[in-house]
């Protein structure tokens, strides 16, 4: 996990959405799944941030 961070991803679930593509999932994959959506959040907390908002929406976590 993204140390010292609490998971926001539901392992479980994530893992059933790979095992419908017929993949395995190692042990560390939740982690750095975690680590990119703290990630994610974090750019779009940037972004809403310099748009002069305090509300983020959608299309701040669309990166390009």
């Amino acid at each position: 996990m993204a140390k010292g961070k609490e998971p926001l991803v539901i392992a479980s679930k994530a893992k059933a959405v790979l095992k419908k593509m017929n993949l395995n999932v190692s042990g560390d994959a939740f982690d750095g799944l975690n680590a990119y959506v703290y990630w994610l959040l974090e750019q779009a907390g940037k972004r809403t941030k310099q748009n002069g908002r305090k509300t983020v929406r959608a299309h701040d976590f669309i990166v390009s």
